[in-house]
């Protein structure tokens, strides 16, 4: 049976497809697909309007002046993407503003003609949705079993993490900080993630969009742990912007800054995608906050700590 022609707009779809054994079935990505990473010799049949070198500050502004008036944060290339004759586009609608939306798709397929290829949206909230949408890409490209598989397997390694992670009496408290100018605490899948890895996370809940993020509720709340992790970030990045953190008044005086507490995660690579490597950033997760328990090798990698002069080799609890 003939693959049906892929075109992926979202990077955890690619890397869903992927999984599924189905890399040769992608014939086009979004710009932010980059893994695995063979998929950068696909074309890209979307951009952003961000200029995304700026600083976080600068970023935020620019979105919101774009939301506000109504546009898309992206373009799609409509005449590209016909060329392609997809059978079947990969979308999502959770956030306009994280990746290319249903709308933005409807669009750009507005004035097609003949056959329309099959849209399936995604819609990832929580680790549940993740792997429903698993299951709706895989059945969409008919490899439904291999999509049940591929999530009993992803069920299993977090099972077996958090069955050790329940037994442990230590229970750091933990702020997720998923944007850092203006601030913003991580949500979605995140505070599940946490909560699971042996941590009790303090800001963001479960399941509903990442809120706001007072620096006065922060400080109060004194965290154990600080989990620095902005969506679209690698780790260079986050040390670039630190600064507008580390700067804030009061932050030496946190208990986590004082004992060396303060990670950087790869938000970009890990928790900002909803997709396989959700396990992943549990095992991140997990060797940070219980690392008497849990090694599985992503120091260096998927996160480093530190988070002011000083700090950055301090490991004591």
């Amino acid at each position: 049976m003939t693959s049906p022609r892929v075109v992926s707009l979202l990077a955890s779809a690619t890397e869903i497809v992927c999984a599924l054994g189905l890399r040769d079935a992608l014939v086009a990505r979004s710009h932010e697909c980059d893994f695995p990473e063979d998929v950068a010799l696909l074309p890209a049949v979307t951009e952003t309007k961000i200029a995304h070198h700026r600083p976080s500050a600068a970023i935020d502004q620019e979105v919101r002046t774009i939301v506000e008036q109504g546009l898309s944060v992206y373009r799609v290339d409509a005449e590209r993407l016909r060329a392609l004759k997809p059978d079947v586009i990969v979308t999502q609608t959770q956030c306009e503003v994280c990746a290319v939306s249903f709308k933005d798709l409807e669009e750009a397929l507005a004035d097609w003609t003949g056959a329309v290829p099959r849209v399936v949206p995604l819609a990832p909230y929580a680790l549940a949705d993740v792997w429903q949408d698993i299951a709706r890409v895989a059945d969409a490209l008919s490899v439904s079993e291999k999509g049940r598989e591929l999530v009993a397997g992803f069920e299993a390694r977090i099972a077996a993490i958090a069955g050790k992670a329940r037994a442990l009496r230590a229970r750091p408290r933990v702020a997720c900080v998923e944007w850092i100018d203006p601030l913003m605490a991580a949500g979605n899948w995140v505070p599940e993630l946490v909560e699971l890895a042996g941590g009790h996370n303090l800001f963001g809940a479960p399941g509903a969009h990442s809120p706001w993020l007072e620096w006065d509720a922060l400080r109060a709340s004194d965290p154990d742990v600080i989990l620095v992790l902005p969506c679209g970030f690698g780790i260079p990045r986050i040390r670039a912007e630190m600064p507008a953190l580390t700067r804030l008044p009061g932050w030496s005086s946190l208990e986590a800054v004082k004992r060396g507490q303060v990670y950087r995660l790869d938000g970009n690579q890990y928790f900002n995608r909803s997709g396989p490597r959700l396990v992943e950033s549990l095992e991140i997760l997990a060797e940070i906050l219980h690392p008497e328990t849990f090694r599985f090798g992503h120091e260096g990698r998927g996160w480093e700590r530190g988070g002011a002069p000083g700090t950055d080799s301090a490991r004591g609890r």
